[in-house]
């Protein structure tokens, strides 16, 4: 007798989400999918429901983190559905996802940006015969499912939860009963070609007679087992990679083994959303298989698909707190350890460079400890550049009686770092409770330490140098900006992502007089030091013409003949604003810089029309007409960079539009807080691929009298 299935808003969310992923996956026709939520204040993604494929096959994905350069990751910062067609544009879109999938298929991602947040976003895969174009009809039906995922997120009073490991949903229930012992399995046994059904974790549910002769195994010793798992002649990887690409493409797939001694078996593997069909046939009929005596492989696919993924993570990695954050939110869920301290080897010392899952006063117990103590094995193992394993307290204490008692961690894992003989640091990954380190986790560990090794070095290098550049980058930029009675002010610089080259975005705010001040900003070309020494070039000539009374164009004008002087390949753009307070005018000159924007009233915001001349440098004879504007009281103008509105692949008008209506819209009361509005509008997920320099004055209200200076942020 049928029942009712109970409505979705009465099942728990967690549950619903899986049930809402599996819907989607019928109405879009994907093979696979999964939801991945943000996990706050980590900016991580988490998967957590999977449908259609083995949860091992994840493991490289199963946490991710927001700016990590794949599709799901992207479909969030960018707002709007990604498609990938195929495995030659995820090579080239996508080269680190493509070399841990390296098979045929289509994938979609996108966003589940609800009411309040965006929660995070699915990814859907299809078989490899999709087209490598989305049809309109297909993108409106994965955003339409997509939006309905995301009400239900937006409804639940509940938040969903965030599990170690992702939830497994069927698509739908079997298509058929239990045929075991009736007439279609007879009709297997009949036929001379062997059948065997595989799920798709790879595991055997069923096996014909005639398979398992062939096979030359028993049935019951095949059940539920992986067969290159029973079958020692199975055990390659290249016949389990097979089973990866049939079970990701969802395209049929055949090999040829040699069962000992010397019979060869053709397996034609069939697969769809719930397993495999195997058929088995005598005789070789595709390509050889490896000779004979090939040993079998020392650690499974998914083992070497998650060292290759960790491999290319660590090379995007750039300063050391980078390489902690990865190894805490990629290795250590990869290896089931929950603790992690990272320490680098300096002045014979070993000091913390980052930890996680320990107490403070553990954190400074193991702080700058020789390296030649005995209180833990860290000293030993540089010393030896051979990792060493404790997989439990008694094992730890057998060798440091007083390890084990330091941090209650109840297994240990001690991996050098060491580049040619040189000894970098050590990296302790720590487990809650007593575990075995399988010689299948050591064949991962042992090479990581020593990637793990190359990437510190590289950190550390990148720490000093991007120092060096910071404090030369301040003391280029001014130190604080003047008080001028009725105006605020408040600017911030923000350099580019990662980059240990000193940027050439500059602004300044001169008082001329009580009542008279002038904005500049401007842009020199490149990152480098030469740019920076042009910088501070320009800042010196502006700020002697303007304070020795020069009008805007005549500022700009004696500044670009100077840096034509100069003979500088460099372009410089700059923008010089001069405020009178008392007649509530503003007069600018422009060098082919970005338009300011002007807020007159709340509600409206418009960039100014400005006529501007060339860079400067490029033509000595050049001229820089001004434009003159009104000021209002309590009107906000905003002057920036082009970090702020230039993007890979976006229009420069539509953008700027785009930064003067939120400036409409958005809070004055407190300029700091606007930039970082300004900011996080243009860049929402951050990531901004140039310098971005931002300069905002506020006049007066009425009844107001003397302002402050918002100092600069770096």
């Amino acid at each position: 007798m049928g029942h009712r299935a109970r409505p979705r808003g009465e099942l728990p969310v967690d549950d619903a989400l899986g049930v809402a992923l599996a819907g989607m996956m019928r109405r879009t026709g994907a093979a696979s999918g999964g939801v991945y939520l943000i996990e706050e204040p980590a900016a991580l993604l988490r998967l957590v429901a999977l449908c259609g494929l083995p949860v091992d096959f994840t493991a490289p994905w199963q946490r991710l983190a927001l700016t990590a350069p794949v599709p799901v990751a992207d479909a969030i910062r960018e707002d709007h559905l990604v498609w990938v067609g195929g495995q030659e544009e995820m090579v080239r879109r996508y080269p680190r996802a493509a070399a841990v999938l390296p098979y045929p298929f289509a994938l979609a991602a996108v966003p589940l940006r609800g009411v309040r947040r965006c929660w995070g976003g699915v990814v859907l895969m299809w078989p490899a015969d999709h087209p490598p174009r989305a049809t309109a009809r297909e993108r409106q039906h994965i955003t339409a499912s997509a939006r309905r995922l995301t009400r239900l997120l937006d409804d639940s009073p509940v938040p969903p939860g965030l599990p170690d490991g992702p939830r497994v949903v069927p698509v739908d229930a079997p298509r058929h009963p239990d045929q075991t012992g009736l007439a279609a399995a007879d009709y297997l046994d009949r036929l001379p070609e062997g059948a065997v059904a595989l799920d798709l974790e790879g595991r055997v549910t069923f096996v014909s007679a005639a398979a398992a002769r062939l096979l030359g195994r028993e049935p019951d010793l095949l059940l539920g087992t992986r067969p290159w798992q029973s079958l020692p002649w199975l055990d390659d990887l290249c016949y389990e990679e097979r089973y990866r690409m049939a079970v990701v493409s969802r395209a049929p797939v055949s090999f040829s083994a040699r069962r000992p001694p010397d019979r060869w078996l053709t397996f034609h593997l069939h697969p769809d959303h719930s397993g495999i069909s195997v058929r088995i046939t005598p005789g070789a009929e595709t390509a050889a298989a490896p000779p004979a005596g090939t040993e079998p492989a020392l650690t499974t696919p998914g083992r070497l698909y998650q060292l290759i993924h960790l491999a290319a993570a660590l090379t995007e990695t750039v300063t050391t707190q980078d390489l902690v954050a990865l190894i805490a939110d990629q290795i250590l869920p990869a290896f089931g350890a929950q603790g992690l301290v990272l320490s680098i080897a300096e002045a014979g010392r070993l000091r913390i460079a980052g930890q996680h899952g320990y107490p403070a006063d553990v954190v400074e117990r193991l702080d700058a400890l020789p390296l030649d103590t005995g209180l833990t094995p860290a000293g030993r193992v540089l010393a030896s550049g051979v990792p060493a394993y404790f997989g439990s307290p008694a094992e730890l204490a057998r060798s440091h009686p007083r390890a084990p008692q330091i941090s209650r961690k109840q297994a240990w894992a001690f991996l050098p770092l060491v580049i040619s003989g040189r000894p970098v640091g050590c990296c302790i990954l720590s487990y809650d409770r007593p575990h075995t380190f399988t010689a299948d986790e050591r064949a991962v560990l042992n090479p990581l330490s020593g990637l793990l090794a190359q990437a510190l070095d590289r950190a550390r290098l990148y720490d000093t140098q991007h120092h060096l550049v910071h404090q030369l980058q301040q003391a280029l930029l001014p130190r604080g900006l003047p008080t001028l009675p009725g105006l605020d002010v408040a600017a911030r610089y923000l350099p580019a992502g990662h980059g240990i080259d000193v940027g050439g975005d500059f602004y300044d705010l001169l008082r001329l007089d009580a009542t008279n001040a002038a904005a500049v900003i401007g842009d020199v070309e490149g990152h480098s030091m030469a740019a920076a020494a042009l910088m501070g070039q320009v800042r010196t000539a502006i700020h002697a013409h303007a304070t020795a009374g020069a009008t805007p164009d005549q500022v700009i004008a004696r500044t670009n003949r100077l840096l034509a002087d100069l003979s500088s390949d460099l372009l410089v753009t700059c923008l010089y604003a001069h405020l009178d307070l008392v007649r509530q005018e503003l007069i600018l000159a422009s060098a082919g810089h970005a338009p300011p924007l002007l807020r007159p009233a709340p509600g409206r915001a418009h960039p100014l029309d400005l006529d501007p001349g060339p860079p400067l440098g490029v033509d000595p004879c050049a001229r820089y007409p001004v434009t003159r504007a009104a000021v209002p009281a309590g009107a906000v103008l905003a002057l920036y960079t082009d970090g702020l509105i230039e993007r890979p692949g976006s229009d420069v008008v539509h953008a700027t539009a785009d930064l003067a209506a939120h400036l409409a819209r958005a809070g004055v009361n407190d300029l700091e807080h606007l930039i970082d509005s300004l900011v996080h509008h243009a860049w929402p997920a951050g990531g901004h691929t140039d310098d971005v320099a931002v300069l905002l004055l506020r006049t007066a209200g009425t009844g107001e009298g003397v302002g402050f200076s918002g100092g600069r942020t770096p």
